[in-house]
């Protein structure tokens, strides 16, 4: 589970929170990431590669930015994350618990490369939101991966 910020304004250069006023809004992102290739892909240090181009499903409520950054404490966004599979909570989280916040990863994704309105920054899942992290099983055929979010609202697919 991720949360994606969507540019609504063109930026290139931009510094620490400067960037955040290129936000349009968020939305809750799954990252399909096939994980057992990733991790194989690491090993040979090729990075993640044929892993991350996979798939990504996008949640269906569109937040604008001043609503998530009213939710902003000490330069964090506090949101509440769980993810369900099979009905069962499977992991939960705070954005607030990520390693970088959207300005770090704005200002790194903008250096020397304009991000233009409709561009789609993920903020790479939180603590214990991806299997690989958790050490469970994979998803298989027929399971129903439902992620929530206290304010982007709810994300529901099944693997097919």
């Amino acid at each position: 589970m991720e949360i994606a910020a969507v540019i609504g304004k063109k930026i290139i250069n931009c510094q620490g929170n400067d960037c955040l006023r290129s936000i349009y809004g968020f939305i809750i992102m799954n990252d399909w990431s096939l994980r057992d290739i990733q991790r194989e892909e690491m090993k040979m240090m090729l990075g993640p590669a044929k892993g991350k181009d996979y798939a990504t499903s996008f949640g269906r409520y569109f937040v604008t930015a001043d609503e998530v950054f009213s939710k902003m404490e000490e330069n964090r966004i506090n949101l509440k994350m769980e993810t369900y599979v099979n009905n069962k909570l499977y992991s939960s989280g705070n954005l607030n618990e990520i390693y970088f916040g959207f300005s770090d990863m704005l200002e790194r994704a903008s250096e020397d490369v304009a991000l233009l309105p409709g561009d789609v920054i993920g903020s790479g899942t939180f603590n214990s939101g991806s299997i690989l992290e958790t050490g469970g099983e994979w998803l298989k055929r027929g399971d129903n991966v439902i992620m929530k979010s206290d304010v982007l609202g709810i994300l529901e697919n099944e693997v097919v």
